[in-house]
């Protein structure tokens, strides 16, 4: 019984261990830094430009957030993409649900620098603001960090599935926005607009969801978030045991990697 403890004590502390590792992998070059203060930038400059642009009596979190949240889900991905690389180019060093479970929390982070940064130009916005500028506060700050894990998702899926690390980023913005646009332009298509992470990007934003935006959003989470993310891993797991990097190609491609 008590070594059944101790190796239970042991897998926890490595899963935690793993996971630092991989939040530590994700800011431990200076491209990833700079992807994430660019990332961070974004939001802070479309907050102040709002500020600057919008008059006060528009003024909302409504109407900072879309903006702020919207631009950083852009870049956010990004990141993913390069932990997923991780991944496909070490996978002896880089473990798959650690991997995973740090790029949600790196996203959720980010997610809600967007909320502070929001209420801090809100309440700092000069007086004569909308009526009621904290309407559906909550469901909107809500909605900003869900809509960066989604992304975030996104690109740990396309990561896993796409090997160039260039055009694995550019399909988490071609592929989204691409389907959206499509389904929009046929009319018979146009209901499966709502099923696309854009279109959940609205509605989260907006504070307005309604129990069939919430639904919607479960199923672009499950299809965009967890299924490419699990054809991903399939994909990765199939690989044969002969093309695994001896321990020399794992060091050396964990250091061009990152």
């Amino acid at each position: 019984m008590r070594k059944r403890t101790v190796d239970i004590d042991e897998e926890s502390t490595g899963f935690g261990g793993a996971t630092l590792d991989a939040i530590r992998r994700s800011v431990g070059t200076r491209p990833r830094r700079w992807l994430i203060a660019i990332t961070l930038l974004l939001g802070l400059l479309a907050a102040l430009a709002m500020t600057a642009a919008e008059q006060p009596a528009d003024l909302t979190f409504s109407t900072l957030s879309d903006p702020v949240q919207s631009l950083m889900s852009v870049t956010v991905p990004f990141l993913g993409v390069l932990l997923a690389r991780d991944l496909r180019r070490a996978p002896s060093t880089a473990r798959l649900t650690p991997t995973l479970l740090a790029a949600t929390l790196l996203a959720a982070a980010v997610g809600l620098f967007g909320v502070l940064v929001c209420a801090a130009a809100l309440a700092l916005a000069p007086a004569g603001t909308a009526p009621d500028p904290w309407r559906h506060a909550a469901t909107i700050a809500l909605g900003g960090v869900l809509v960066q894990i989604v992304a975030q998702l996104v690109g740990t899926g396309l990561g896993l599935l796409l090997r160039p690390a260039v055009v694995a980023c550019l399909a988490t913005i071609v592929l989204p926005l691409g389907l959206w646009a499509v389904l929009g332009g046929v009319d018979v298509l146009q209901p499966a607009q709502a099923f696309t992470p854009y279109a959940t990007v609205r509605n989260l934003l907006s504070g307005r969801m309604s129990a069939v935006n919430w639904a919607q959003w479960l199923v672009v989470l499950l299809i965009w978030g967890v299924g490419l993310n699990i054809i991903g891993v399939a994909r990765l797991k199939r690989r044969k045991p002969g093309s695994d990097p001896t321990p020399s190609a794992t060091a050396r491609d964990s250091a061009s990697a990152v």
